[in-house]
């Protein structure tokens, strides 16, 4: 009797499984009010804001008295950046912060694209939007939605905008011209945090999905990695319908089998449908393991007690360029850990570079966006467990924190047209390989529009 129930159960759970595997949910799409106190009764003004970045005398003149108490800590004889980032390298960064960096002027460049606030759900929200400057006779701009992630901003993609924007001037293509809208995540930057707790990333893809309808767009593509890779997934989960596309340059797969086959794919990696470059990319599987060990402590912190390290960190700019630029460093390349430097420099100017940690100090919004981890660690979340079923291109970077195999991304993105090995590159796609990122985001457009 126990062997027919048991039969029973695995046959039933078969059944369910073939039948339910491919079933095209979607998450609800719900609303929301995160502002200060009560949602009033009023409607909410709609209206869209020109907003300029600014700054003043008093705002450097603190930074600069900052600096100039700062208490650096020796480094260990050696030590490079494997104890984090190395302090006598910090003391370069200081010194050019101090006395040559041009915050007015790096002010100007950030007010070379259009920036706009917007009210939404009770915040407002921050975004620049930058049409082409002129477009092919008989075509149309390609409304595309680009969100960074952690410790990124909106300025991550500035240098990748004009090959998506004017192409033919910049060397590609101009089959596909593209009007580029790119949102700070809500306590990132400029666009205000929430007042209240569960903030997460389905609440900021609905947001942003407000948004685009706000901007005139009832369909359009959508591109992120790191927070912006998930926020843009739970779009497509929310509204497919208006999604038409979605690129990422890196994915969240937690709850799949393939990724129990890990620890079997380095003998049978071709049974499980790995490739030779799958191989390389993640094995050996102990050196890949303790990477992700060692860069995730940032994690856990945030994921727990994210206001305690804010307040350091929203206390000391030297402190918070520390936190973040580490980040830049191994983040980039593994290897970079090796180096007296961390191998800043080999890929961004530290004009750039400061460039991003001024957007966190000026705004003092480090300790908002850290409690954006804590937010989204919860183990009741729907979404994880949810395929997406808009048409999608993956671009693989071989330097991300962990490599994410071609039949991984499809067991959840079964429309997934495009998967490309990217040749160099790492975390911060857009930053670091602006060209190599919008070539394969015009070749994921190709094939959408052929399908």
């Amino acid at each position: 009797m126990w062997l027919e129930i048991l039969l029973a159960s695995v046959l039933g759970f078969v059944i369910y499984w073939f039948v339910s595997k491919d079933k095209e949910e979607t998450l609800p799409l719900e609303d929301g009010w995160w502002g200060p106190g009560v949602r009033p009764t009023a409607g909410e003004d709609e209206s869209i804001r020109p907003f300029k970045v600014e700054t003043s005398e008093e705002e450097i003149n603190d930074l600069h008295q900052r600096i100039d108490k700062v208490r650096l800590t020796p480094p260990l004889e050696d030590s490079r950046f494997h104890y984090g980032f190395n302090s006598n390298y910090l003391k370069k960064i200081i010194s050019y912060w101090r006395n040559e960096f041009d915050w007015r002027k790096q002010v100007e460049s950030l007010n070379r694209y259009p920036h706009f606030k917007t009210k939404i759900e009770g915040l407002d929200i921050h975004f620049i939007h930058v049409k082409p400057p002129q477009l092919p006779s008989g075509q149309t701009p390609k409304p595309l939605l680009m969100v960074h992630g952690w410790p990124g901003s909106f300025y991550e993609f500035y240098k990748i905008i004009p090959f998506l924007t004017d192409p033919k001037n910049h060397g590609l293509s101009d089959e596909h011209v593209f009007e580029v809208i790119c949102p700070s995540i809500p306590g990132y930057g400029f666009s205000e945090a929430s007042s209240k707790k569960g903030f997460n990333s389905v609440a900021t893809a609905r947001i942003f999905y407000k948004l685009m309808l706000r901007l005139g767009f009832q369909q359009f593509c959508v591109q992120g990695g790191d927070w912006g890779a998930l926020i843009c997934t739970n779009m497509a989960q929310l509204v497919p319908r208006h999604v038409k596309g979605l690129h990422l340059n890196m994915a969240f797969i937690l709850r799949n089998f393939y990724t129990l086959t890990l620890l079997l794919g380095w003998r049978f990696g071709r049974l499980f449908g790995y490739t030779k470059r799958d191989m390389e990319l993640m094995c050996p599987l102990k050196k890949t393991f303790f990477n992700l060990v060692r860069e995730s402590g940032y994690l856990h912190i945030q994921s727990t007690k994210p206001d305690t390290v804010g307040c350091a960190l929203n206390d000391s700019p030297v402190g918070l360029a520390a936190y973040i630029l580490e980040k830049f460093s191994t983040w980039t390349n593994p290897e970079f850990r090796d180096l007296e430097d961390g191998g800043l420099e080999r890929k961004f100017s530290l004009d750039d570079l400061l460039t991003g940690v001024m957007l966190y100090w000026t705004t003092g919004t480090i300790a908002s966006s850290q409690r954006f981890y804590k937010e989204n660690m919860r183990l009741d979340n729907r979404h994880e467990g949810m395929k997406v079923h808009v048409p999608t291109g993956f671009a693989a970077f071989p330097c991300e924190l962990i490599h994410v195999p071609e039949k991984w991304v499809k067991s959840k993105y079964p429309k997934l047209i495009s998967y490309s090995y990217m040749p160099r590159g790492g975390h911060f796609a857009a930053f670091e390989e602006p060209e190599l990122l919008a070539q394969d985001i015009h070749k994921f457009m190709g094939l959408l529009e052929r399908q």
